[in-house]
């Protein structure tokens, strides 16, 4: 052993035995031998003689490479020398040179002589046919000397198949012309000869190798897609391969490979009118009762990817021919073959190339332009209906992963959410085909599920629900509330159901979305309103083991509510004394709801509590009864946690902490269920319940004040009250603004700034006393804590610092927009406000000319625009705000109208940027309105001269704002005006 051979067998070890330095030295070894001049005959001659298989491998993938890189740079010599020396190898003789007993390496293992047979191609690829033009004509007579040359001869047509032909992998474009070439000169030269090799090779070994048969098989399937198809359809081949197929006593292998060369015949490009002439003859029934055995036997498998191809050929001709070029016959062909489709996709493992909702669906399609379905039809969409049925069942492997919903289970029901969309696409396009059918197969599924006494069913039950749910989506508003046909019978077997498998997740919950998908029906038929709350109420709903389970029915619950609400009245009683556990077990518990989704966390309970008692068909004296049982509890319970708060340890406070924020929660919930009408003109005695619970949960924020999660949950409430109780609300605000102002952290102060925002967007003027106190107190925080101009990013990226503080800055702009356009300006002149007037001017200023959101830009335009019609009376009227006049008219509109416009960001060709410009355009037309020629003179004078716009422009513009142009025409003028700046200035900078 050289020391070649042995940096070889150390660069392939896997053992770990080798150490890492020795390994690199090696590899770098091996990489510099490369280099040598005489790299392929040394690599030739190794081959010869070495029987170690990793060197062997290691020489061919040297010559594959070196001819790939080198093959041009090579001598005619060289060249001759390689390809002589690989044809020897392949045709298992002596290399020129070698003696007799030199190495074969066809006797080596099967990832060297796949090497060998790449060696080949990169040959063929720069060599044929105009350099090796006899290679397979050569090739051909040494097939003779037994099997080991067959399989390499095998392995050569695959592995050109591989590289070069195929286009199941991406070429470019030089590798398809020579693809094209080398197809080309094998049509011409040797495809029938191969062909009739190939023959006779299967006559010869199918007893004797059946190995060696499925390789060439394998290599037939490959080549059928480019070689004329009539060396393949003929009286010899195909009797031959459905013999193989048909014969039960062959090895699967065979008969699958004989499957595969069939299928590649059937599904072989050509005119349709010679497909089902192909089709007709390969008489393809023959092969139907093969899909009847053991459905996980490779033959089976492989008839029904026959199957599922022929059907896809023959639908496509039905699809593509008419009626004399033998659109009949193309029918009869792919009916004749569908109910063996049918039975495949049911019970077998399809080929995934293969697309059985595709498939379907093109079908399904071809009976959309008919008139009326026949009997074939008919009974086609009841075996499509079966498979759909089949579909979209759950594999009952995951049935505990499913119902506890682990890991495992989460993924399944997610990867089963996505594949059923076009199932269920496919269902509706059936229901709008042949709606009749589809709704008995539903009803006889949903009987079936029924009747069924097998815990073991649950996914039938749940898939025959699903088809009933997804059905709903194909229905109009008017026929699922008249419930005609079967529907009427579909939706009472529904509720009256009860399954045994009911403690089945999966179908608790999809028994609860149908009932709400046709919860239409119930308006109309409102004698069933009774068994739908049944559903609801009991431990098929909101009382189900399931805590997933009972939380969606509380949501859907909620929905049916809104939807029924006045015809739910006479069962109030009812629904409360169903649900008095459910109310307390929620306030009692705080942990699960965090496992569960928003619209699952169970305050809905409460809303759809708030929605029943709030509706004015309720007597006030009832109203006032029920809704007095249910928060006077509760803020007892609130009371009773504040008191104990100060005496519990650190634990039990954290549980208390818990337990407050799901009673407020609640709270919250019912109050949706009142209109401010209601509790404010017509049933005030309603908002006073509210006023005194709203007085009650403030004092949360004294006992709690830096408790971030009851601070929000308090802050929400507020805002509810706010909506609800109307103006009434006034007489607690001064108390809750004042607890809420306590805290002064960024995240706290954009939670008040909301809520003040909320107010002076409902009550405008009305919160002037409110707005005078607490203004000053936010701006002194806000000033203090963002920073004049930009917020510096933070070294590493966005951190939550910097988000809460971008957060601040948009919600305070949004803040001084709604004073500014609900006429509350006089806020910022207030004796306690003047003082951060300059701060104000000076951050909307910087903001409205550089901030990097255009929207936030906009605001502050608008706010000055405002500012400056509630500040200005008119160009000789009393200066309300000293200094305003000429801070607006020398430095807002010198920066933000004319500078930040000019600046290369400012870009035109944004929508958003648009609208901003055409704010700045109103801001102009409004000072000239305010200042008259104060404006136009400091304007056209001062700013455009620094910008060295030109005389005739500036007096166009002047003329365009005098004349009163309408907003559009002077935006249009002003735009064109700015581009002609920028042309001038050539990209140089604009000084601010």
């Amino acid at each position: 052993m050289d020391d070649l051979e042995k940096a070889i067998l150390i660069s392939f070890d896997e053992s770990g035995a080798v150490d890492s330095v020795l390994k690199s030295q090696a590899v770098t070894f091996i990489q510099q031998f490369k280099e040598n001049p005489s790299i392929c005959s040394l690599c030739i001659e190794k081959l010869c003689f070495s029987k170690l298989v990793q060197v062997q491998f290691w020489c061919l993938q040297c010559l594959h490479e070196v001819l790939r890189v080198k093959y041009s740079s090579m001598t005619p010599e060289e060249k001759s020398f390689i390809r002589k020396s690989v044809f020897s190898m392949v045709c298992y003789e002596a290399v020129d040179g070698s003696d007799s007993n030199s190495v074969r390496v066809l006797e080596s293992p099967a990832f060297v002589k796949n090497k060998l047979a790449q060696v080949v191609v990169t040959l063929i690829y720069f060599e044929y046919p105009l350099i090796w033009s006899s290679l397979f004509v050569d090739f051909l007579p040494n097939l003779n000397k037994g099997a080991i040359v067959i399989d390499m001869f095998c392995r050569v047509l695959n592995a050109l198949d591989d590289e070069l032909i195929s286009l199941d992998y991406p070429r470019s474009g030089d590798e398809v012309a020579v693809a094209g070439r080398i197809k080309d000169a094998m049509r011409v030269q040797c495809v029938p000869q191969i062909v009739r090799t190939w023959y006779d090779i299967i006559m010869a070994y199918r007893n004797s190798d059946p190995e060696l048969c499925c390789s060439v098989m394998d290599s037939m399937r490959r080549y059928i897609t480019w070689i004329d198809i009539g060396l393949i359809v003929n009286d010899a081949f195909i009797p031959l391969l459905f013999e193989l197929i048909l014969l039960d006593g062959l090895p699967d292998q065979l008969r699958t490979a004989a499957t595969s060369v069939v299928l590649a015949v059937v599904s072989k490009r050509m005119e349709h009118k010679s497909k089902l002439a192909l089709l007709q003859r390969l008489q393809i029934t023959r092969v139907f009762r093969l899909v009847g055995g053991d459905n996980d036997s490779e033959i089976v498998s492989s008839v029904a990817s026959l199957l599922t191809g022929y059907a896809t050929e023959a639908l496509e001709c039905s699809k593509r021919l008419s009626s004399d070029d033998g659109k009949g016959v193309s029918v009869e062909l792919l009916n004749e073959v569908l109910p063996s489709v049918f039975y495949v996709m049911q019970n077998c493992e399809v080929d995934s190339a293969f697309s059985v909702v595709q498939f379907l669906s093109v079908y399904v399609g071809t009976m959309k332009s008919l008139s009326a379905l026949t009997e074939t039809h008919l009974v086609h969409v009841g075996q499509i209906l079966e498979v759909i049925l089949t579909q979209i069942q759950f594999d009952p492997t995951y049935r505990n992963n499913l119902d506890m919903l682990d890991k495992i289970g989460r993924e399944e029901e997610e990867r089963m959410v996505e594949f059923r969309k076009d199932l269920f696409v496919l269902l509706r396009n059936i229901g709008r085909v042949a709606p009749d059918v589809t709704q008995i197969f539903i009803r006889n599924s949903l009987s079936k599920a029924v009747q069924s006494s097998e815990d073991r069913n649950a996914e039938e039950v749940e898939a025959a629900l699903s088809l009933f749910f997804a059905l709903g989506e194909s229905l109009s508003d008017d026929a699922m509330k008249t419930g005609n046909g079967i529907l009427g019978e579909l939706v009472p077997m529904l509720l009256s159901a009860r399954f045994p498998c009911h403690s089945n997740r999966l179908v608790a919950l999809v028994y609860l979305d149908t009932i709400t998908r046709y919860m239409k029906f119930f308006s109309e038929n409102t004698q069933y309103i009774p068994m739908a709350l049944g559903a609801f109420l009991d431990e098929r709903g909101i009382h189900h083991p399931n805590v997933n389970v009972s939380r969606r029915a509380s949501y859907l619950f909620m929905r049916v509510v809104k939807l029924l609400k006045a015809k739910l009245v006479p069962y109030i009683e009812t629904i409360l004394q169903s649900l008095q556990d459910t109310v307390a077990q929620f306030t009692r518990k705080s942990s699960s709801s965090k496992e569960l989704s928003a619209s699952e966390d169970g305050s809905h309970i409460f809303e759809a509590i708030g929605l029943l008692i709030g509706m004015e068909d309720v007597p006030i004296e009832k109203q006032s009864e029920y809704l007095s049982a249910l928060l006077t509890p509760l803020c007892q319970q609130v009371e009773v946690a504040l008191l104990n708060a100060k005496s519990k340890n650190s634990e039990e406070s954290l549980a208390q902490i818990g337990n407050i924020q799901q009673i407020i929660m609640a709270i919250n919930a019912i109050s949706k269920g009142f209109s401010e009408r209601l509790v404010t003109a017509s049933r005030p005695a309603i908002g006073l319940m509210f006023k005194q619970t709203l007085d009650i949960l403030l004092t949360i924020l004294v006992v709690f004040p830096k408790v971030e999660p009851l601070r929000c949950k308090v802050t929400s409430f507020i805002h509810r009250m706010v909506d609800t109780l109307g103006a009434s609300v006034f007489p607690c605000l001064p108390k809750a603004l004042e607890q809420l102002l306590t805290e002064s952290e960024t995240k706290e102060l954009v939670g008040f700034l909301v809520l003040l925002n909320q107010l002076i967007c409902k009550f405008s003027t009305g919160v002037r006393d409110i707005l005078e106190e607490v203004y000053p107190v936010i701006a002194g925080r806000v000033f203090n804590i963002l920073p004049r101009n930009d917020i510096p990013p933070a070294p590493g990226g966005c951190t939550e610092e910097i988000r809460e503080l971008q957060e601040l800055q948009r919600t305070f702009f949004t803040f001084l927009h709604a004073i500014a356009t609900h006429d509350l300006s006089f806020v910022f002149l207030s004796p306690k406000g003047r003082g951060y007037l300059d701060s104000m001017m000076q951050l909307l200023l910087y903001t409205c000319c550089n901030h990097k959101e255009i929207t936030v830009r906009k605001a502050c335009v608008q706010i000055f625009i405002r500012l400056i019609k509630d500040w200005c009376s008119g160009p000789y009227g009393k200066e309300e705000v000293p200094g305003f006049r000429s801070f607006i008219i020398e430095v807002f509109a010198t920066n933000c109208c004319l500078y930040s416009v000019l600046d290369k960001s400012f870009d035109f060709r944004d929508a958003n940027t648009m609208v901003l410009f055409g704010e700045i355009v109103l801001a102009q037309k409004v000072m000239y309105e305010k200042f008259g020629n104060d404006f136009l003179l400091y304007f056209v004078s001062k700013s455009f001269q620094n910008v060295h716009c030109p005389q005739d422009l500036a007096e166009q513009y002047c003329q365009n704002l005098q004349q009163g142009n309408d907003i559009k025409a002077l935006k249009s003028f002003y735009q064109s005006l700015i581009e002609k700046l920028r042309v001038q200035q050539n990209g140089s900078s604009v000084f601010r």
